[in-house]
């Protein structure tokens, strides 16, 4: 039964990442919570997990001609760089402040989603 889950929540994570949400925001949670994995095993399994997500995702954006090289390219060599100095970064970060700071994370991108707009004015 516990594959059921697995599958579950690849397939909603999924779903996210394709629509642009970012699937470990789903994926994380369900992982460390519903199916007990540690959360440095959960991260892991998410970036992994995004790979053919992402893939899947950018070859229909691409074909639907909403990808801006010139915007991309930034945005790729920052993120690889930011993503690279976190991997390092939350490998060195023990797993409970680890969960506090994705809680957190989590928190911060619940408020500006519900209040963001309100801000903006």
């Amino acid at each position: 039964m516990n594959w059921l889950w697995y599958i579950l929540s690849g397939l909603c994570a999924g779903v996210a990442a394709g629509m642009g949400m970012g699937g470990g925001t789903l994926l994380i949670p369900v992982l460390t919570l519903a199916l007990g994995l540690p959360q440095h095993a959960a991260q892991g399994v998410n970036v992994l997990a995004f790979l053919p997500a992402a893939v899947a995702a950018l070859v229909i954006h691409a074909k639907a001609g909403r990808l801006h090289l010139r915007a991309c390219l930034p945005i790729i060599f920052a993120g690889a760089l930011g993503a690279l100095a976190a991997s390092f970064l939350a490998g060195r970060i023990d797993a409970p402040w680890l969960r506090r700071m994705f809680g957190g994370f989590l928190i911060l991108l619940a408020c500006l989603r519900a209040f963001g707009k309100r801000l903006k004015k």
